[in-house]
C-alpha cells in the first residue's frame, strides 16, 4: 500500500477488511459450500447474529443475489441444474420479490382471502423491503440509522386512496412529519449549499460556498469558471426572458419535449459551451443520465428536492401549470423522511403480515426495532400463515397444466444451492419486471418482448459514517453539489427525529452523509446509458469504491479539517444494477398510446400469474409500487373466480 493509501486511510480497519463485496465473512452470514455454487448458507438468517441493516460494504446487489439471474439470462444455468426437489409445500399465494410492492400484495391479498390465507413470499436478497433497504451504524456508541435505496414518501397528497389507506392502516401519519423533520436546523447554524469544482473538469479544486443566499454574480465570481460562462450563469439565474417569442403555450412544451435541457441552453438560451459542465450531472438524482438527454420541459416540470432554484432559464416563458411529481410541483414539502427512508414501511409491512418478527406498534416505535429474522420462515412445524424466505432466488415459474384451466403454479427456486420447488394456486411477479421473460418464457412473445424493453436506471447510493460533522460547521454548509466529480452530491443526511431515535444535531456527534454517483455514458440513448453504465457499476470493486469516497470527502473537506483517514468510521455502497424504474423519455421513445406502453403490455395477467412492482406502471415511486400490487392482487380475484 502506498504512502497516498496510507494519508486517506485505507489500511484502516473498516468494512472494507471486514466483509467482502457486502457479504459478511463472520459466521453470521457464512458461505456454504453447496450443489449449485455461490450461495448462501439457508439458515443463516435462523442464527441470532443475523441482521442485514448493519452489513456494510457492498449492499444493494451484494453478491449472490444476481449469479442466477445473470446465469438464467446467459442461458447457461440449466445445464447441469438438474430437475427441481420438490419441497411438499402448496400455497394459496406466491410472491417473487419481497420489497414494498411483494409486501402490499400480500396484505392485500390476505386482507381479501382471509387470515387463513398461506402465503409465501420469496426474495434473492439477504434482506426484505426492495430498494427500501435500511442501514444502521454505530459509531462512539451512538446508533445511525440511514436508507439504501427508497428515500422518502414522495408527495403523499397525491396517493391514490389505496395507497393512502394503506400507508393509514400500517400507523403511517404524515402529518407528524412536519415535526419529526427539522427544516430549520441547518439554516439555524447558517449551513447553506456549497458547491465543489474539481481540477479534472474545471482546472483547480475549489469549494465554494454560498450557492442560493448569495447574489448570483457574487456567488459565480468566487468560481473557478471561464468569465464568459461566468457571465451566462450569472444572465440565466437573475434574467426573465422569454426565449421563445411568438410561440404558443402548446407549442413551447411541445418543443421543449422533444429538446434536451443541454440544447435549450445551448441553442435556445445560447448560453457558452463552458457553462455545460455545471449542469451536466444536475439531472443524474432523478432522471440518472445527464442533461444531454434528459427533455427541458421534465427538468421545469420535475424541478430538483435538493436545490429550491432548479433548472435556470424557464421563468420568462410563461409555460403555465407545473405538470411533473418533483419540487416544482408537489403539494407537499419534501419532509416525509423516515430516518431508514422508506424502509420503515417495509418494516411496517413486515410487521403486519408476521408480527413476530418486528416488535412494537407503532410509526415511531418501528424505527428502533430490532427485527427477529428467524421469525421470517420458521419451521415447517410452525402454524406461520405468511412466510418470508430471503436469500432465494427464483428460477422459473410455470403453470401446472394448460395455463388457463390450471389449478396450480410451481416455482423453481435456488436456496442454498438446492433447486427445488414450490406449488401455489397462484402466484404475484413482483420482482424486476426485465427478468420475467426468463423467469416465465411461456408468457406470449409481444409480452416478453414489451418487458424487455424496461430498462431500468442503475445508481449508487452511498453512505459513509463520520465521527463528527464539525467541518461541515466550520465551512457553512450542509450540503455539496460536485458536478464534475465521482459521485456529484454528498449532504448531511435529513435532520429526522422520529420516536426513540434521536438525530445528530450537535456538530460534535458523530453523522451519516449521502454520496450520490449515477454511472452512465454520454451520447447514448438512455437505455444505452443505462446498460452501460450498469456494466461499469458491477465491474467496481469495493475497494476502488472507498478510495475515490476517501479522496472525494478529503479533497473538498480538508479546509474544515476533515481529516479521511481519522474521521470515517464505515463505509455503505448501495449498489443498485437495476435502479428506477423505466420510464419513457421524448427524446428516444416512440409516442405509445396508454394501451401500447410497454409497461402497461408487460404487466398483463396469464393465467393465476400476475405481475408488480413500480415496474409495471413505468415510476419508481412508493405509491405506484403499492398501486401496482394493488392491481395485480384484483386481477389475481378475478382470474381465479373464473376458474372457479
Amino acid at each position: 500500500m502506498d504512502q497516498k493509501d496510507r494519508a486517506l486511510g485505507m489500511d484502516r480497519k473498516i468494512s472494507r477488511r471486514d466483509f467482502l463485496n457486502g457479504v459478511a465473512l463472520t459466521v453470521g452470514a457464512a458461505i456454504a459450500s453447496s450443489q449449485i455454487s455461490g450461495a448462501a448458507d439457508s439458515d443463516s438468517e435462523k442464527r441470532l447474529a443475523y441482521y442485514p441493516p448493519t452489513l456494510t460494504g457492498i449492499r444493494g446487489d451484494h453478491e449472490g443475489t444476481y449469479t442466477y439471474a445473470h446465469r438464467l439470462r446467459d442461458g447457461d444455468f440449466w445445464e447441469g441444474a438438474g430437475r427441481p426437489e420438490p419441497t411438499g409445500e402448496e400455497y394459496d399465494l406466491a410472491i417473487v420479490g419481497a420489497g414494498i410492492s411483494g409486501l402490499a400484495a400480500a396484505y392485500f391479498y390476505r386482507k381479501r382471502a382471509g387470515q387463513q390465507a398461506r402465503i409465501l413470499i420469496l426474495d434473492n436478497h439477504d434482506d426484505f423491503g426492495g430498494h427500501a433497504k435500511r442501514n444502521e451504524f454505530e459509531v462512539g456508541g451512538r446508533k445511525l440509522l440511514s436508507y439504501g435505496g427508497t428515500q422518502s414518501i414522495e408527495s403523499p397528497s397525491n396517493y391514490s386512496s389505496v395507497a393512502r389507506q394503506l400507508l393509514i392502516d400500517l400507523g403511517v401519519d404524515t402529518e407528524k412529519f412536519y415535526q419529526a423533520f427539522d427544516r430549520k436546523l441547518y439554516s439555524s447554524l447558517n449551513l447553506g449549499t456549497g458547491v465543489f469544482f474539481d481540477k479534472e473538469t474545471f482546472g483547480e479544486d475549489r469549494l465554494v460556498v454560498g450557492r442560493n443566499t448569495l447574489p448570483w454574480p457574487q456567488f459565480f465570481a468566487k468560481t473557478p469558471l471561464s468569465d464568459v460562462a461566468k457571465r451566462d450563469l450569472t444572465r440565466l439565474y437573475t434574467e426573465r426572458v422569454d426565449y421563445m417569442p411568438g410561440l404558443s403555450l402548446e407549442e413551447k412544451r411541445k418543443r421543449l419535449l422533444k429538446m434536451s435541457y443541454a440544447d435549450f441552453l445551448m441553442r435556445v438560451v445560447k448560453v457558452h459551451p463552458d457553462v455545460l459542465p455545471y449542469f451536466q450531472k444536475k439531472t443524474h438524482d432523478l432522471f440518472c443520465v445527464g442533461i444531454e438527454a434528459v427533455p427541458a420541459l421534465y427538468c421545469y416540470a420535475e424541478g430538483d428536492d435538493y436545490d429550491e432554484y432548479g433548472y435556470p432559464g424557464f421563468d420568462g416563458l410563461n409555460l403555465g401549470g407545473k405538470q411533473g411529481r418533483g419540487n416544482a410541483e408537489k403539494p407537499d414539502p419534501y419532509i416525509f423522511h423516515f430516518p431508514d427512508g422508506n424502509a420503515s414501511i417495509a418494516r411496517l409491512l413486515v410487521r403486519t403480515l408476521i408480527p413476530p418478527a418486528v416488535p412494537g406498534q407503532t410509526m415511531e416505535d418501528v424505527v428502533t426495532a430490532k427485527v427477529d429474522y428467524s421469525q421470517l420462515d420458521p419451521p415447517a412445524a410452525s402454524r406461520a400463515k405468511v412466510r418470508l424466505r430471503l436469500n432465494t432466488t427464483v428460477v422459473q415459474v410455470r403453470h401446472v397444466g394448460e395455463t388457463q384451466a390450471a389449478r396450480q403454479v410451481e416455482l423453481g427456486c435456488v436456496e442454498a444451492g438446492r433447486l427445488r420447488s414450490i406449488k401455489a394456486k397462484s402466484c404475484v411477479l413482483a420482482c424486476y419486471n426485465g427478468m420475467i421473460p426468463y423467469l416465465c418464457p411461456e408468457l406470449p412473445r409481444k409480452q416478453r418482448d414489451a418487458l424487455a424493453l424496461l430498462v431500468k436506471s442503475p445508481l449508487v447510493y452511498t453512505h459513509v459514517a463520520i465521527r463528527n460533522w464539525t467541518a461541515f460547521e466550520k465551512l457553512g454548509m450542509f450540503q455539496i453539489d460536485a458536478p464534475g466529480s465521482y459521485h456529484n452530491y454528498v449532504s448531511l443526511d435529513f435532520p429526522v427525529t422520529l420516536g426513540a431515535y434521536k438525530f445528530p444535531k450537535d456538530p460534535e456527534q458523530p453523522a451519516v452523509l449521502f454520496m450520490l454517483r449515477t454511472p452512465c455514458k454520454p451520447g447514448l440513448s438512455q437505455s444505452e446509458q443505462n446498460r452501460a453504465g450498469r456494466w461499469e457499476l458491477m465491474r467496481t470493486s469495493f475497494e476502488t469504491f472507498e478510495r475515490k469516497i476517501r479522496e472525494q470527502l478529503g479533497r473538498m473537506l480538508s479546509a474544515g479539517g476533515f481529516d479521511p483517514a481519522r474521521d470515517i468510521a464505515a463505509i455503505t455502497v448501495n449498489r443498485w444494477a437495476h435502479g428506477y424504474a423505466f420510464h419513457d423519455n421524448p427524446l428516444f421513445d416512440p409516442e405509445w398510446s396508454e394501451e401500447e406502453k410497454p409497461w402497461v403490455v408487460g404487466r398483463k395477467p396469464f393465467g393465476s400469474i400476475t405481475i408488480a412492482n413500480s415496474d409495471a406502471g413505468g415510476e419508481a415511486y412508493t405509491d405506484t409500487a403499492i398501486d401496482q400490487a394493488y392491481r395485480a392482487v384484483q386481477e389475481l380475484s378475478q382470474a381465479l373466480a373464473a376458474k372457479a
